[in-house]
């Protein structure tokens, strides 16, 4: 069957009068019959009960005009739908570390492309602790970044995936300053930490409670940097693991167990409302909605 039978049907099944049915379809009354004698032949039922005077639905046809209408509302929506996104174009920035190129955009990236061709992508790459700030001044229309601890009432967040920070060290060092207790003293190990952003706002705090003053051999801006500057020997630093596991430094440092407990990051998509009202920002911000959904099973 198809959506032409299923409006022949419903305008039978509300006049229940085959001559004026035929007149509102605009088919003769010998192809009305015929076509709701092809629908009783696959529900297998009949779905009117007619004799000379009178025509009525039967129990199953009125359980198939349930269905009809069902199927041509989703049918409909669908064809907005479609029609929707085909109609989205214009331009759509995105702004993210080079982490979040490699490891989290990949497959949304490809799929929008698929589905909105229309739209201009424009990516560009920075300093993760950047990437709040370039949506809520406008410069970009999302951003993929870690929850930020202040300011929340002013973005939209959409959580992708949580990474620990790590504190990490040269692969060979022998002479980490450590405790009294094992622990890492970070009173006297020369630290290497970006110079802003949210894991060098966590580890201050930490360090005022502790009342310790740090000795800070290097700042820089990245996560992706600090991870070659421990490989050189300049100190101790701290990085999303996320980041750790695709620098092509990896396998030149090591993962302190001794060290303090900072909250890890929440990772993912940032945009502001004035922002999503855009169509192409809205279709990949629920593009991302439905993939996620995907992956938890729901």
């Amino acid at each position: 069957m198809d959506t032409r039978e299923l409006e022949i049907f419903l305008t039978l099944a509300e006049l229940l009068h085959f001559g004026r049915a035929s007149q509102a379809c605009n088919l003769s009354a010998s192809a009305l019959t015929r076509c709701i004698q092809r629908l009783e032949e696959q529900v297998e039922q009949p779905l009117f009960l007619r004799d000379n005077r009178t025509v009525a639905l039967s129990a199953a046809g009125e359980q198939f005009r349930s269905y009809a209408r069902q199927t041509l509302q989703d049918w409909q929506r669908f064809q907005t739908a479609l029609k929707a996104e085909q109609a989205i174009a214009g331009a759509l920035s995105i702004y993210a570390s080079i982490t979040a190129v490699y490891s989290l955009l990949p497959d949304l990236l490809e799929s929008y492309r698929n589905a909105y061709p229309k739209v201009q992508l424009e990516l560009r790459t920075g300093a993760a602790e950047q990437a709040v700030g370039q949506v809520q001044t406008g410069e970009i229309d999302l951003a993929v970044a870690a929850l930020p601890d202040r300011n929340r009432s002013q973005i939209e967040f959409l959580p992708i995936t949580t990474t620990q920070l790590v504190f990490i060290a040269p692969l060979k060092s022998n002479s980490l300053a450590m405790s009294s207790d094992g622990q890492l003293d970070l009173s006297r190990a020369p630290l290497v930490l970006p110079q802003a952003g949210l894991s060098r706002r966590r580890l201050d705090k930490w360090l005022k409670s502790k009342r310790i003053t740090p000795n800070i051999s290097s700042e820089v801006s990245g996560n992706e940097a600090i991870i070659p500057m421990v490989r050189l020997g300049c100190g101790v630093g701290i990085v999303p693991q996320l980041v750790l596991e695709r620098s092509p430094f990896r396998d030149e440092v090591q993962i302190l167990a001794n060290a303090p407990r900072l909250d890890p990051y929440v990772v993912g998509l940032c945009s502001t409302k004035c922002n999503l009202q855009r169509a192409s920002v809205r279709a990949f911000w629920r593009l991302a909605e439905e993939k996620l959904s995907l992956l938890s099973g729901e």
